[in-house]
């Protein structure tokens, strides 16, 4: 028994290390942002809905259909004004209180299969995108991180705060 415990333990170690590598320092350091809701700590660059929509296509319609209206992945549209019914669907438009969150999350999570290997750029443009596409920012819209952390939410007012007294606030 113990000679198929080394056994079991030796192809392990070998099949980490075929599948694992050291992270480059690039890589790093993109997951050392730290963005706050405000906006605080979003990088330079910017993009549109235009720009958006042609990196969505390549980059994102494969999970979350070609409109955002979900498939493999979850909907990033629509849902405004269900959150407080039997069956709500959390979307970008319906639940998340701030832009820039939005950003962080894409910029770290997305694509799945390839998370944190968008550039800033392009993570601006398809956040440009998908606030259009729910009706939160015009066609023409240019977002950075002064306008980002500009956009008001329509769920912004939605979260309350947490009561419990052991709970630090600021």
């Amino acid at each position: 028994m113990w000679r198929l415990s080394l056994l079991l333990a030796g192809a392990l170690r070998m099949a980490a290390q075929e599948v694992g590598r050291a992270p480059e320092a690039a890589e790093v350091r993109q997951y050392g942002l730290t963005i706050a809701p405000d906006g605080k700590g979003l990088p330079a660059g910017k993009g549109t809905p235009a720009q958006g929509r042609e990196l969505f296509s390549a980059k994102c319609a494969r999970c979350h259909g070609e409109k955002a209206q979900g498939d493999i992945g979850p909907p990033l549209v629509g849902g405004q004004g269900t959150l407080a019914t039997k069956k709500p669907l959390k979307t970008v438009g319906s639940f998340w209180p701030y832009a820039p969150t939005v950003w962080d999350y894409v910029h770290r999570a997305m694509p799945f299969d390839k998370a944190g290997t968008l550039a800033p750029d392009e993570v601006y443009s398809l956040v440009a995108y998908v606030l259009f596409l729910n009706g939160i920012v015009p066609e023409n819209a240019t977002m950075d991180a002064k306008s980002l952390a500009k956009v008001r939410m329509p769920n912004r007012d939605g979260f309350i705060p947490d009561p419990r007294p052991d709970v630090k606030r600021k």
